[in-house]
């Protein structure tokens, strides 16, 4: 599995509607240190790894940048409002 980029936990939470709040709540961690991640800083592997495996627990398919990304999707249709 690679790891993600910043920009594609971004997108990820943008597709699922995620605060960085929700997302630091699911991952285990801060929403300050899902924030430093999107801005770029460098965090330990395991701490992105646990973001990471957050994001595609709740459906989200990171897509390499060999693929054409990088970037990330649903892996399938969701209702609006719904987390």
């Amino acid at each position: 599995m690679a790891t993600i980029l910043p920009v594609q936990c971004w997108m990820a939470r943008d597709a699922l509607g995620w605060s960085k709040r929700k997302l630091g709540k699911v991952a285990g961690v801060t929403d300050n240190t899902v924030a430093r991640f999107e801005n770029g800083n460098v965090l330990k592997a395991s701490t992105v790894e646990a973001i990471q495996s957050a994001l595609e627990k709740a459906g989200i398919v990171f897509i390499g940048a060999d693929d054409g990304g990088p970037g990330a999707r649903l892996s399938k249709p969701r209702l609006s409002g719904t987390q």
